[in-house]
């Protein structure tokens, strides 16, 4: 099996303040003496006949989907979604036939991997409830059964904070009962409590930053913010892979899109070139701010932003730099900080750093910090801070008492361990998979794994049969992916012991086979 590997290898070079170019190696990166470590990557191209394969299965689902819709027409088959009524014929339609196709014939057949109910804890194992349907996933019923110790690598449970013991639990148990566990306010009115102020310093502390706002909800962090930063005669330089709250806050905001390929330096250069050559649209004028929109981990790829790049090239063309690290903070670098800290870079080089609690730290919500007078302003000016409900005082002292474990300030090594449990796991499972010939994408380092399955009946079947054996993982096709690359996400978690994820591995080759 051909396999190829996106390696590059950096020198520290601290006088450069920009990158020294040297011949690329290929379309996805270009040596250069920004990194102080090797940064390896693996994204094999789909073989050509599996490729050919995967077309083949989506053009047959797709035949058989519109005879399914043929003998739906004629009333031999009963359609279980919203239509139009007949009185409603000469109305214009809220529901458009053509455009739930997909969900129809193709998404229903295997929808039973999906929004399974669990009744615990999303720890290192879980409990799911079982549910059976009478009429091909269109409606479940619950059996009362519960299956239990299930292997979870769906979760993003990285430091393994997910758990209802421990002093985490104790301390959200006892926040609840003194505060209540709702504010019923926001922030600017009577929801400002001593536990956010204690928190936003503590996150500002921990990320090297000079002040920090937290809020109650990852995905408004992101589309809420972007607006109130960017507007009309602004620009916005996106990944192509960026989270969809990324990409709804660059539309929300005004600002003009235009989207550089994933991860490339090259794509994201010209895009700058042209940015400062042309200006605006039409007028020709300068651009009133330029904004680069990235992530640290990106949650389908598993690949690590590279950010040395990007800051060079930031610099060069006097841009703006969000970063969202939804998925590093906490799981990257030898401190727990992300993305940054991985890279040993100053924090002071990202203008706007974006993060959530939903997965590191076992929580909810989400930050941005800065300098002071860009959170200063945000109080002021963001829809999350005016309007949206404060965070929960349990959800903010679960975040306080977790972080406060990572940075050590709780008095013991645990957090230092859990890091140094997940960079182990990342590695091992990651060179399990594969030694047994699986093809994985994504960085060395990053917890996230995706196994690629391509065939869509693979999707379906990859996801029911793993659940048959205990383990519960997340599987992926299109429109989340590119149509011949549908995937299965692995998410290593530092409370997974070795045995888990050597019955993991070993229970992927017995099903891919």
């Amino acid at each position: 099996r051909s396999m190829s590997l996106i390696t590059c290898c950096y020198s520290l070079h601290m006088n450069s303040s920009t990158p020294t170019p040297t011949p690329p190696q290929n379309h996805h990166a270009s040596c250069t003496s920004l990194y102080k470590k090797p940064f390896v990557e693996s994204f094999e191209e789909t073989p050509l006949l599996v490729a050919v394969l995967t077309y083949m299965g989506y053009g047959i689902l797709t035949i058989f989907g519109y005879l399914r819709d043929f003998l739906r027409d004629w009333k031999f088959e009963k359609c279980h979604l919203a239509r139009e009524r007949e009185e409603q014929k000469d109305f214009v339609p809220l529901y458009q036939d053509f455009e739930n196709f997909y969900t129809r014939n193709l998404y229903m057949r295997i929808r039973d991997n999906w929004n399974r109910p669990i009744r615990s804890v999303p720890g290192a194992k879980m409990d799911l409830v079982e549910r059976v349907t009478p009429d091909y996933n269109w409606t479940f019923e619950h059996t009362g059964k519960v299956l239990k110790d299930v292997i979870n690598m769906g979760s993003y449970n990285y430091l393994g904070f997910a758990e209802n013991t421990g002093t985490c639990a104790d301390a959200a148990s006892e926040c609840a009962v003194k505060y209540g566990v709702g504010v019923c306010s926001s922030r600017q009115e009577t929801g400002n409590l001593d536990k956010h102020e204690e928190l936003e310093k503590l996150v500002a502390r921990f990320l090297g930053v000079e002040s920090s706002m937290v809020f109650g909800m990852g995905f408004a962090t992101n589309s809420m913010n972007i607006p109130a930063l960017m507007g009309k005669g602004c620009l916005i330089l996106s990944d192509e892979l960026n989270h969809a709250s990324l990409v709804l806050g660059a539309r929300l905001s005004g600002a003009t899109i235009r989207v550089f390929k994933h991860n490339n330096m090259q794509s994201l250069e010209k895009l700058l070139r042209d940015a400062i050559v042309h200006g605006q649209p039409r007028i020709h004028r300068p651009w009133k701010k330029i904004l680069i929109l990235v992530e640290g981990i990106y949650s389908m790829e598993g690949s690590i932003v590279r950010l040395p790049e990007i800051i060079a090239l930031k610099k060069k063309y006097k841009a703006y730099l969000y970063l969202d690290e939804a998925h590093s903070i906490g799981a990257l670098g030898p401190r727990g900080s992300g993305v940054v800290d991985y890279f040993g870079l100053d924090p002071c080089d990202v203008d706007i750093m974006m993060g959530t609690f939903t997965k590191s730290f076992g929580a909810a919500g989400g930050y941005i910090g800065g300098k002071k007078d860009l959170v200063d302003y945000l109080r002021l000016h963001s829809h999350s801070a005016v309007y949206a409900t404060s965070m929960s005082p349990p959800i903010t002292q679960q975040i306080i008492t977790s972080m406060k474990c990572i940075m050590g300030e709780d008095g013991t090594t645990l957090g230092q361990e859990r890091l140094c449990q997940l960079s182990e796991n990342t590695t091992y499972f990651r060179r399990r998979l594969h030694e047994m010939g699986f093809i994985i994408y994504g960085n060395n380092d990053s917890p996230v794994v995706p196994l690629m399955l391509y065939m869509p009946a693979k999707i379906g079947a990859f996801g029911r049969e793993m659940l048959k054996r205990n383990i519960g993982t997340v599987v992926v096709g299109f429109p989340a992916t590119p149509i011949i690359e549908s995937r299965a996400r692995f998410c290593v978690s530092a409370a997974h012991t070795r045995e888990m994820l050597d019955t993991v591995s070993i229970t992927c080759t017995l099903v891919k086979q």
